[in-house]
């Protein structure tokens, strides 16, 4: 028996464990199916970390945490977790891609969310092969060449000034003419001279051939069509929540969820079902920075603690 089992390997998820362990609980184990970082890792600078201050990537800040949580004792279990139950006695049963269960006296779920696709015809059936999700993981394959980014958040135009390092042009294709974006950002990216603002368009489709995409259309709001010849297509348009570990095999969720599929929390990090914490991105109006998913991480942390001494006690 576990006295937590935190699910999920992000800030968030590191965070809690390095807080469980260090607060006294003996036997906490973090299931992380890859290895532990979360999205963050594939960021290409981090300049709003707090005590930051040198160029670092997303990796470079996160490769130092797995080793520190485990200093206190949290242990990692590469495993993916395929759902969460709980029991008549109130313990938590957690299901293993392995067919393996392991009980737990709490929970603390640290999914957080994934990168959403845009919806145009050809994305689906290029995307890997000219169609992305991660400027830094595929960026480097259009050094040289002109590509497209398709978004208007803070991770869109973050991801366009980096591949406007590395590339002879991006094609900054957002759906309104103004950004939902930090305003220093806004202000870099229209004074970047090979970024160009193709705005209140939305992308038709992207096309190609056996080799991959060779361009995407887009239609703007007066109906207007233009073809963008461009070998590489990076979409960043929001993220969907991992809330499947919380699906039951009757199809409803552990604890109660928004229409978003967001986790209902407290400012406890506290969801509907007692001993059950949600903490990052998967939660309800998650900033998604990894500065408040790591105090989400320790917040649920230490309420983990006070739940399961006092549950022990009795």
């Amino acid at each position: 028996m576990l006295d937590c089992a935190i699910i999920g390997g992000g800030p968030a998820g590191l965070t809690a464990g390095l807080y469980t362990t260090r607060g006294g609980l003996a036997n906490v184990v973090m299931f992380e199916k890859g290895m532990p970082g979360g999205q963050i890792t594939q960021s290409s600078e981090i300049e709003n970390y707090p005590g930051v201050t040198g160029e670092i990537t997303g990796m470079d800040l996160m490769i130092p945490w797995p080793e520190q949580c485990q200093k206190f004792g949290l242990k990692h279990d590469m495993v993916e977790v395929t759902r969460v139950s709980r029991n008549e006695n109130g313990t938590f049963v957690i299901h293993k891609g392995d067919g393996k269960t392991q009980e737990a006296h709490s929970v603390i779920v640290c999914t957080g969310s994934t990168p959403r696709r845009a919806g145009f015809k050809g994305e689906d059936k290029f995307f890997g092969r000219g169609v992305s999700t991660c400027a830094t993981c595929d960026g480097f394959f259009y050094k040289g060449k002109e590509v497209a980014v398709i978004g208007g958040g803070d991770t869109a135009l973050e991801e366009a000034l980096y591949l406007a390092k590395i590339c002879a042009k991006v094609y900054l294709i957002h759906r309104r003419d103004t950004f939902r974006s930090a305003p220093n950002t806004v202000e870099r990216v229209k004074s970047t001279a090979n970024i160009e603002l193709v705005l209140n368009s939305i992308p038709d489709e992207v096309y190609g051939d056996a080799m991959g995409v060779t361009g995407i259309r887009v239609i703007d709001k007066e109906g207007q069509s233009r073809d963008i010849a461009v070998p590489g297509v990076f979409t960043f348009v929001g993220n969907n929540v991992n809330n499947q570990v919380l699906m039951q095999e009757d199809g409803t969720s552990l604890c109660e969820l928004n229409s978003a599929g967001e986790v209902i929390v407290d400012l406890s990090m506290r969801t509907s079902v007692e001993g059950l914490f949600a903490a990052g991105d998967i939660r309800i109006e998650a900033p998604k920075q990894v500065v408040c998913a790591a105090g989400d991480g320790a917040v649920a942390a230490l309420k983990a603690i006070s739940y399961v001494d006092e549950k022990l006690s009795h």
